[in-house]
């Protein structure tokens, strides 16, 4: 077995001191007045031989429902159950939409079971969908896409959501999310909307077209300006540019430059 990392804490409730215990699947371990507890998602009731058959209609039901299953059992028997679900913010489905039309490929890794994110790769027409994905597990899905030869932005807002950030080619963090995550990204969005990404795609996009232009522009005015200033034309009998003229060109072309960089500013993204 993989060693496995576990937290632990007190909670001083008004019951009583809780101790919590905990992993990547859940709460390994809950004591309450000398009383160990479970809670998680079911490959810790299975690690924990807790029967879940029992409830087996029932979380097949919330999994279609695109709802997360957290069980809670003692170390006998099946407690309860409870289904938890994020709400998918109404600009998430336009975002991948408008992230498709450029051509880019679209990927979810997420811990949740297998059919609560197929359930959500249809809602919002996701490319491919990777479940139950442990948070150490993340980076290692980010390596092997960049393996296959692909460039790889990531998008992430939490603590098991920094090593992968800091893996990808281009690292995405939510601006309402941890520390942790903004400090390992290379771009952060102000606002906890996908729409954003969008935009920062466009806009680096438009950047790099911008440079192109500029690249190119200035090289054909050099190209032509500099045999002019150097008296091409005067060895064909024209006539010598003034040192004067020669320099206002020279200063025109950075104006070009500038002037062709700020049409950023009103680029539509």
């Amino acid at each position: 077995m993989k060693d496995k990392t576990v937290y632990t804490c007190t909670y001083k409730s008004k019951l009583g001191d809780i101790l919590l215990a905990a992993d990547a699947i859940g709460l390994t371990g809950l004591w309450f007045e000398g009383q160990k507890y479970f809670a998680g998602n079911k490959k810790l009731m299975e690690e924990k031989h807790i029967d879940i058959s029992p409830l087996g209609d029932y979380l097949e039901t919330l999994t279609g429902q695109g709802k997360t299953p957290l069980l809670f059992a003692d170390h006998s028997k099946l407690l309860g159950v409870i289904g938890a679900a994020d709400v998918v913010k109404p600009t998430s489905a336009q975002a991948i939409r408008e992230l498709k039309k450029m051509g880019i490929q679209v990927i979810m890794l997420t811990g949740d079971n297998e059919r609560t994110a197929r359930a959500i790769q249809k809602q919002l027409d996701i490319d491919t969908v990777i479940a139950e994905v442990l948070p150490q597990d993340k980076e290692r899905e980010v390596a092997r896409l960049q393996e296959s030869g692909r460039k790889v932005a990531m998008v992430g807002d939490g603590i098991n959501d920094a090593p992968a950030l800091a893996r990808a080619d281009v690292g995405i963090a939510i601006g309402a999310g941890t520390d942790v995550a903004i400090e390992s990204a290379d771009i952060v969005l102000m606002k906890n909307d996908l729409l954003d990404v969008v935009t920062a795609v466009g806009l680096s996009k438009a950047v790099i077209r911008n440079i192109k232009e500029n690249l190119f522009w200035a090289f054909c005015y050099n190209t032509i300006g500099i045999p002019i200033a150097a008296g091409a034309l005067y060895l064909f009998g024209g006539p010598l540019l003034s040192p004067m003229f020669a320099g206002a060109a020279m200063s025109l072309s950075s104006v070009c430059v500038v002037g062709n960089a700020l049409r950023l500013g009103r680029a539509k993204l």
